[in-house]
């Protein structure tokens, strides 16, 4: 598997014939620009996950590409007059051999906002993507993007997120506005590096593999 990460919590994950894109965001950059996409995948409704310009762009570039998500971001893209697929909690889906699981419910709590739907990713039984969320899978996953840096999360939480998973690796996403990285990567990789816990800062646009 090789993941590229696009800022913020965009990821480009490649494995075998399988080409998807996670959560093209305003936030994001050089996303707009990828072509024979098999499918998007968005998590929830917040323009820093779903960034109606982005996916029309893409749509244009990949017409064959399917938009998978959840029912609350569906109601956004029916009004953009962007085609998907409902893709929730519990489903399954496969793309060119590569097993795609949706799981969870809820965003996480961000004080005085009402709750939307937020629906995290496990591919090929590896990768977790947990979108705007702290939902625990119900497998383990060896790859985990953990999300570092948000107004509905602290520091500690991010790291018993972590630890409660115990992936082999880990690597930060949801830190687009951050101006100085610092303390939001540090401390939580010393944390996990005591747990075992490999952390690993991805480059914006180079692949990785794992």
């Amino acid at each position: 598997m090789r993941i590229t990460k696009f800022g913020h919590s965009c990821l480009f994950v490649e494995q075998g014939e399988a080409r998807i894109l996670i959560d093209p965001g305003a936030w994001s950059e050089g996303h707009t620009s990828l072509t024979n996409l098999d499918a998007i995948f968005v998590t929830h409704e917040h323009q820093d996950h779903c960034d109606i310009a982005s996916l029309q762009t893409l749509k244009e570039q990949n017409s064959n590409a399917t938009v998978l998500t959840n029912s609350d971001v569906g109601k956004k893209l029916s009004e953009a007059g962007i085609e998907f697929e409902v893709f929730e909690g519990g489903s399954t889906h496969d793309i060119h051999g590569l097993h795609v699981e949706a799981v969870g419910r809820d965003h996480a709590i961000i004080y005085g906002k009402p709750p939307c739907q937020n629906t995290g990713y496990i591919f090929g039984g590896r990768l977790y993507h947990p979108g705007d969320s702290f939902h625990l899978p119900n497998r383990p996953v060896e790859v985990l993007a953990l999300p570092v840096c948000a107004p509905w999360l602290k520091t500690s939480e991010v790291i018993d997120f972590a630890i409660a998973i115990q992936p082999k690796t880990v690597f930060p996403i949801h830190d687009g506005m951050l101006k100085h990285v610092g303390a939001f990567h540090k401390r939580p990789q010393m944390m996990l590096e005591e747990k075992k816990v490999r952390w690993q800062v991805l480059e914006p646009g180079v692949p990785t593999g794992f």
